[in-house]
C-alpha cells in the first residue's frame, strides 16, 4: 500500500501540505514558527496544553462492533461507542483537515519484534508530532521507514471539538478506539499524554491475545541483563524515579510486556512528571528534562529570560518531560531484560499505616496487584480535605480494555512459573498521617530498594504485621528500625491503629467489589 492509496482507504483530501518524519531540528523549527511552543535558555522546548492539563477518562471510547463486544469489560472506564457515530465523527475531522498542514510520524510501539506494532500519527501540530517521535520507537533506517505500513493509524486534532449532543460524546474531548478500523482517534485536548496512553490501550487489548502480559510499570536490570526488576505504581508513587539508577541499566519507565523471553519496553522514551524536579534529588531526569529534544508540557517558562522554574505549580501539578530514552545515560540498548528477579509494587500511603518496606507472598501479590492501592492527598485536587484512598486494579485500570481479572490471572501465571521475590514499597506518610507525619525521605526509598535489588533484604529477619499480615524486615542497614514499623513512629499508638483498621476495611470492601465483578 502506497501514502495516496493510504489516503485514499481513509478518505483523507486536499491536505494543503504532509511533513513526513520530519527530524527533531525541523520539528523545532515549525513548533517555533507556528508559535506552539517556546525555545528555553537550556535548548529543550516548552508548550502549554491549553484547557487540559491531564486525561480526561470520561471521554475516552471503544467502537462497540464485532470483534469487542464480547471481549471489553464494559463499565465506566471502557465506555462503548456506537459505529454510526464513530463514522460521522470521523468524516468530520477529515473535512475538519482538508486545507491544513500535517504531521506524519511512522513509529512503532514493542522493542520486541516478535510483537512490533507499527504506528502512524498523523497531527494537526508539529509540537505532537515531536512528542510521538520521542515516546515511541523510530525506526533508524531512513529507507525502511519510508516503507513502514501502519498496523494502526492514529489522527490527532487537538482544535477540534466535538459537538455531544450531535457527536455522541461527553465533551469536545474525546479519544475513540476502533479495533475494527485499527485507527484511534483524539481531538478536542492538547494534553500529548492521551496520544501515549492511547496506543497503550490498544496493546492491552491486543498481546493477552498472544500470550504477552502488558504491565503498567517501570523496569532495569544490573550487571546481567538476566537480573532483571518491575516497578509497579500509580502516577506520583516514585515509578520513574526509583527505577533509573546510575548501577543498573533502564528498560523503560512506564510500559512493558512479559512473554516467554522476558521483559521489553513498549515504548522508546520516558514521560516523566517533573513538579520540583531538582539536580540534587534526580539528577538523570532532570538533565534529560533541560536536553534539546525535550519537550516540556506546562511547565513555566520566563518570556524573557527562557529559564525554567520546575518549581511553579501554577498551571498544575502534572507538568511533564517528554524524551528520548537514550536521553537517560543508562539506558539499556536493547530496551529488555530478562524475567524479573524482584517485583516491586509502589503507593503512597497518605494514612501513614503500610509499611516503607514489606514481603508479599504469592497470594497477596495477586491480591495487591489487583487492588492497585495508593491516595489522594489533600489539596491536590478540589474537594478532597483529607488523604482519599485509591483503587486502580492491576494498576492501570484507565487503560485496561479486558477485565482486571484477565491481567491478574497472566500475572498470577508468571509469578508462579518464574518465582520473583515480590515487595511492597510505601513511598507515603510515617510517623502519622498525611498533615501530621512526614513523607519518607526519597533516598530511604531508594535504599531499600538497593537492599531488594542486591538481595540483602531478602537474607533479613521478617515479622507479620497485624493488620495486613505483610512481612516485615526487623532491620536493614542504614534505615532507622522505627521507620521499618509504622505503629513504632506514631505518637498515639490508638491513632494509628485507627486508621489501620479504616484502610483495612477500605482494602476488603474494595477487594470484594472487585471479586464479584
Amino acid at each position: 500500500m502506497n501514502k495516496d492509496s493510504l489516503f485514499e482507504m481513509i478518505q483523507l483530501k486536499n491536505v494543503t501540505q504532509i511533513y513526513w518524519d520530519l527530524s527533531v531540528a525541523e520539528l523545532y523549527e515549525q513548533a517555533i514558527k507556528r508559535h506552539e511552543a517556546l525555545l528555553s535558555a537550556s535548548g529543550s522546548l516548552v508548550f502549554h496544553t491549553g484547557q487540559y492539563k491531564g486525561r480526561t477518562p470520561k471521554d475516552k471510547f471503544i467502537v462497540k462492533d464485532q470483534q469487542t463486544t464480547e471481549q471489553v469489560d464494559w463499565g465506566k472506564i471502557n465506555q462503548p461507542f456506537d459505529p454510526l457515530s464513530y463514522k460521522r465523527l470521523k468524516s468530520k475531522i477529515l473535512s475538519y483537515l482538508q486545507d491544513r498542514d500535517l504531521f506524519i510520524q511512522r513509529c512503532y510501539a514493542c522493542s520486541n519484534p516478535n510483537h512490533r506494532i507499527n504506528l502512524w500519527i498523523l497531527s494537526e501540530g508539529p509540537i505532537y508530532s515531536l512528542f510521538s517521535r520521542n515516546l515511541f520507537l523510530v525506526e533508524k533506517d531512513p529507507e525502511k521507514r519510508k516503507h513502514l505500513l501502519p498496523d494502526f493509524i492514529l489522527i490527532h486534532t487537538p482544535g477540534f471539538r466535538a459537538d455531544p449532543e450531535t457527536d455522541k460524546t461527553q465533551s469536545g474531548a474525546f479519544i475513540i478506539l476502533n479495533f475494527d478500523e485499527k485507527m484511534i482517534l483524539i481531538g478536542g485536548t492538547g494534553y500529548a499524554g492521551e496520544i501515549k496512553k492511547a496506543v497503550f490501550t490498544v496493546l492491552n487489548f491486543l498481546l493477552p491475545q498472544k500470550g504477552v502480559f502488558p504491565m503498567h510499570c517501570s523496569a532495569n536490570f544490573g550487571k546481567d541483563p538476566q537480573d532483571s526488576a518491575i516497578f509497579f505504581g500509580l502516577s506520583g508513587t516514585g515509578k520513574t524515579t526509583l527505577s533509573i539508577d546510575s548501577t543498573r541499566k533502564l528498560i523503560g519507565d512506564d510500559e512493558h510486556g512479559w512473554d516467554d523471553s522476558g521483559v521489553f519496553n513498549f515504548e522508546g522514551g520516558c514521560y516523566a512528571k517533573v513538579i520540583r524536579i531538582s539536580k540534587e534529588g534526580e539528577p538523570e531526569i532532570y538533565q534529560a528534562a533541560l536536553r534539546f529534544g525535550t519537550i516540556l508540557e506546562n511547565v513555566i517558562i520566563n518570556p524573557q529570560t527562557r529559564e525554567i522554574d520546575f518549581n511553579d505549580e501554577s498551571l498544575t501539578e502534572n507538568t511533564r518531560a517528554a524524551f528520548p530514552i537514550e536521553s537517560i545515560p543508562n539506558a539499556s540498548n536493547q530496551l529488555a531484560g530478562g524475567h524479573p528477579k524482584n517485583i516491586i509494587m509502589l503507593c503512597c500511603d497518605a494514612f501513614g499505616v503500610l509499611p516503607p518496606v514489606a514481603k508479599l507472598n504469592p497470594e497477596q501479590a495477586i491480591y495487591y496487584f489487583l487492588l492497585g492501592y495508593t491516595a489522594k492527598i489533600a489539596g491536590t485536587e478540589a474537594g478532597i480535605q483529607e488523604p482519599t484512598a485509591v483503587f486502580s486494579p492491576c494498576f492501570g485500570s484507565p487503560f485496561l480494555p479486558l477485565s482486571p481479572k484477565t491481567y491478574a490471572r497472566m500475572f498470577k501465571e508468571k509469578i508462579e512459573k518464574h518465582k520473583p521475590n515480590v515487595w511492597l514499597l510505601n513511598t507515603g506518610w510515617t510517623g502519622g498521617a498525611y498533615g501530621i507525619g512526614k513523607r519518607i525521605a526519597l533516598e530511604t526509598s531508594r535504599r531499600l530498594v538497593r537492599a531488594i535489588l542486591s538481595g540483602e533484604l531478602a537474607k533479613a529477619d521478617f515479622v507479620d504485621e497485624q493488620y495486613f499480615h505483610f512481612s516485615i524486615p526487623q532491620s536493614c542497614s542504614d534505615i532507622p528500625t522505627e521507620i521499618l514499623h509504622p505503629s513504632k513512629s506514631w505518637k498515639d499508638l490508638s491513632q494509628y491503629e485507627k486508621k489501620a483498621r479504616e484502610l483495612q476495611a477500605l482494602f476488603a470492601q474494595n477487594y470484594h467489589a472487585l471479586s464479584l465483578a
